[in-house]
């Protein structure tokens, strides 16, 4: 995937392009199947409903799904000096997926890398208080990439009750911390100590407003609250 635009994708471009950006929340899994794009999407959705100017930004790029999740229909970035991100529910919203045209992403190694740094450098965000990034699974290079490209960006860690999450999550919390990452919490998905499964979830894909009806939704914001993200 290659976006056709005559922009420098340097450090120096993506910093500016993330100057209006108060807080820039990673939220990772390191384990498929944890929930992981459910809640940075509905996580958006619900601080969009709070009164925040959200964005949300699927950088899974070899399994884009947020666009699934919020029900992407016709919308497309619109290009003013780079792209501005559509308005899904309140919140603003870029993937891979708007140039994929509904194939698969096949690139590998530094080519997701490549094609992370020139999304980042041409997205125009503009004044958000908070920019949620749906991460690339485990600690992938694409992954590190973004946390040392992006410093200033805090984790939220995604976990479900499972003897292999838990295992999988403690290495990360170590790694991270090797990295000086700053870790703002944790949510323990499918859990009656987080977030309870929730059965309807799913059926609810594609219905941003149904989404923050969902027994989901009301739990995960005892946890944005928890974590003292409003």
């Amino acid at each position: 995937m290659r976006l056709k635009l005559n922009l420098d994708p340097k450090i120096s471009v993506i910093k500016k392009r993330l100057d209006g950006v108060k807080r820039i929340i990673a939220v990772s899994g390191f384990k498929g199947g944890v929930g992981k794009s459910s809640t940075a999407c509905v996580l958006a959705l619900l601080l969009a409903q709070n009164g925040k100017k959200a964005g949300l930004m699927d950088l899974d790029f070899n399994g884009t799904s947020d666009e699934i999740i919020l029900g992407l229909k016709k919308e497309f970035p619109q290009e003013i000096e780079g792209l501005e991100p559509p308005l899904i529910s309140g919140v603003k919203f870029m993937t891979a997926a708007f140039f994929a045209r509904n194939k698969a992403v096949n690139l590998r190694g530094e080519e997701i890398t490549n094609a992370i740094l020139e999304l980042f450098a041409v997205t125009r965000w503009q004044n958000l208080d908070f920019l949620i990034l749906d991460m690339p699974p485990g600690f992938s290079d694409a992954a590190l990439d973004i946390i040392r490209f992006i410093p200033r960006a805090e984790v939220i860690i995604v976990s479900t009750p499972s003897a292999l999450s838990q295992n999988i999550i403690a290495k990360a919390k170590a790694a991270l911390k090797n990295f000086n990452i700053k870790i703002t919490g944790s949510i323990k998905n499918m859990s009656p100590e987080g977030i309870n499964f929730d059965g309807k979830l799913e059926a609810a894909y594609g219905r941003p407003a149904k989404l923050l009806k969902t027994r989901f939704a009301a739990d995960l914001k005892k946890e944005i609250e928890r974590l003292s993200l409003y």
